[in-house]
């Protein structure tokens, strides 16, 4: 009995409804990829900041607000590692 309710659970747990929509990191040459964000997805880049000595961290939105975070590195190769929607940019705080 035990081993029915394990199977559904599994199949259940691996449904394709249930997947990430960016399962597997996106990666392309950095200059594809950003063609691919202004032309395709008609995105900008948003802010950058350095993630090491090698790595480069943006962000580029759209008119609609869909976001999407790049890490570019220094091999050549950038990679989406995440996106999302409703991107408000609060503008940047002067320390008091």
């Amino acid at each position: 009995m035990l081993r029915p309710v394990c199977l559904t659970l599994t199949l259940a747990l691996c449904s394709p409804a249930m997947a990430n929509p960016i399962a597997e990191v996106i990666c392309e040459p950095t200059a594809r990829m950003k063609e691919k964000l202004t032309r395709q997805l008609r995105s900008e880049r948003q802010s950058m900041g350095l993630r090491g000595p090698e790595q480069v961290v943006e962000v580029w939105t759209d008119q609609r607000g869909d976001w999407t975070m790049v890490i570019t590195y220094a091999s050549g190769q950038s990679c989406i590692v995440a996106m999302g929607e409703a991107w408000t940019d609060t503008g940047r705080k002067d320390p008091a």
